[in-house]
């Protein structure tokens, strides 16, 4: 084996690794003073890692044996993760100035590099445990976020909350990889689908079912969702943020892998586990947040229903599915990663954060340019056409279509209609409700008003142009699975 060609195919997580390991130094030394420098090195960090992918770090094929995978699949989920990943770091220094009346620490941007790495093993992963190593460094790194502000009993008990049922579901996808293992005598991919050819045993059955069921928590699906809004709501928003699209991304996109290349023989028996997962999530998603009174508890019950959505496209087993799963998380990613950057703008004359769906009451015309955002954020999540999130949803339910899943499709596509129902009534608060007191302060911060800009800009009718472009890069991903 050469090592050295199969280091250059991880060089990704290894400028990651040394990159978090070396702010953490700088970190011991420089203590709070230097947690501004940290974060924005990081974002440097993050930057390196991306430019890594260029070359056999995105097309290099199976590095170690099989147990890690350099292809088009990883280099597009990677991407998307980094991106997640360096908007979390940026959004942060303000928030936590704010709120706890001291500045961010320089922990915070090293966790975030560290679930990095987790997160790209986890989808470039060629065996059960490259992913639950991946998996785990995740998860490791997230109980603390969650849990950062000290002083913060809500963060304290997100924290908590999210390390039990973390390990339970920890537990229950490692029996599952126990189980596959005992069954097929492996856990490589590629050997694990040979098992999975033909007249297969009971055994390995009950493993899928419960590696799907371990996924499922890291995705936040139905029934394995109840961590999601009590997290959500405790997390800092930056932390808020990232949860919901970096470690989303990752989760959904190891699913699709695992789905595919280890099990892609059971697709008729793993396809009822998705369809169902997917229905529920779809369902539940848009039934649990009508009832909200929290922003933040609200686009958690957003985040199942887009992860149902999302599963429309896994449902179908083909390449099209596939690729319309990464069209959907692509797009999903800049909607939750804008919508989190307006919350962030919602704080009150003290600076203290105001998390209120009432609270948006009037903001047109205190502030319209961003409430006007807010408002695409909002009807791009509910899939209203013109918006480029409408073209998400269509992508998924088209792969189904095509797969012959017409009743799936036509199901999800009505279920999909309660979901419109929270968005709109945020738009109807913003533009027809009266102002609520005083309004929010203004923006500060050009950083964070030229992202929710990019955004906004990216899910309007604009957004179609990028429509060639993500196609061709998202199916030569898809085919790198096949």
């Amino acid at each position: 084996m050469d090592y050295a060609a199969n280091l250059v195919m991880t060089l990704p997580e290894l400028v990651l690794s040394i990159g978090a390991l070396a702010l953490m130094l700088v970190a011991a030394w420089g203590g709070q003073a230097a947690a501004r420098a940290i974060s924005w090195t990081a974002v440097a960090v993050i930057g390196g890692a991306a430019i890594a992918l260029i070359g056999p770090a995105s097309s290099g094929g199976e590095a170690f044996y099989g147990l890690y995978r350099a292809d088009a699949f990883a280099s597009f989920a990677k991407i998307l993760i980094y991106g997640a990943a360096a908007v979390a770091i940026v959004m942060a220094p303000r928030f936590f100035a704010r709120t706890s009346g001291d500045d961010l620490r320089p922990e915070y941007p090293v966790l975030i590099l560290l679930s990095c790495v987790g997160m790209g093993m986890m989808v470039s992963a060629g065996d059960l445990l490259t992913l639950y190593i991946g998996l785990e460094l995740q998860s490791l790194a997230a109980y603390v976020l969650a849990s950062f502000m000290r002083q913060d009993q809500r963060s304290a008990e997100a924290g908590l909350k999210y390390f039990v049922l973390g390990a339970l579901a920890s537990g229950i996808l490692l029996y599952g990889i126990s189980l596959v293992y005992g069954f097929s005598g492996t856990t490589l991919f590629d050997s694990i689908a040979t098992a999975y050819v033909g007249h297969h045993s009971k055994g390995l059955l009950f493993g899928l079912v419960f590696v799907f069921a371990g996924l499922a928590f890291k995705m936040s699906a139905v029934p394995f969702h109840m961590w999601t809004p009590d997290v959500y709501e405790g997390a800092p928003t930056p932390v808020t943020a990232f949860f919901g699209s970096a470690p989303k991304v990752a989760a959904v996109l190891l699913a699709v892998r695992v789905a595919i290349e280890a099990m892609g023989p059971a697709t008729f028996e793993w396809r009822q586990i998705v369809i169902f997962a997917s229905l529920a999530s779809i369902v539940l998603g848009a039934a649990g947040a009508i009832g909200q009174t929290n922003i933040k508890r609200l686009l958690a019950y957003s985040s199942i229903n887009n992860v149902g959505f999302a599963l429309v496209g896994l449902a179908a087993g083909t390449p099209e599915g596939v690729a319309a799963v990464a069209v959907y998380m692509a797009i999903y990613v800049v909607m939750t990663l804008g919508s989190f950057l307006v919350v962030l703008q919602m704080r009150g004359a003290d600076g203290q954060p105001i998390e209120t769906i009432a609270s948006l009451s009037g903001l047109s015309r205190t502030q319209p340019r961003l409430a006007l955002a807010l408002g695409i954020f909002m009807f791009s999540l509910a899939g209203i056409p013109p918006l480029f999130g409408f073209y998400a949803k269509f992508a998924v339910f088209w792969a189904a279509v095509q797969a012959g899943l017409f009743a799936f499709a036509a199901i999800g596509i009505a279920a999909s209609v309660i979901g419109a129902y929270y968005y709109l009534r945020i738009v109807k608060t913003i533009y027809f409700d009266e102002p609520a007191g005083a309004g929010f302060a203004p923006m500060e911060s050009r950083v964070e008003g030229g992202l929710i800009l990019a955004s906004a800009a990216f899910l309007s009718p604009l957004g179609y142009l990028a429509i060639p472009a993500m196609g061709v890069w998202s199916m030569a991903a898809a085919r790198a699975l096949f």
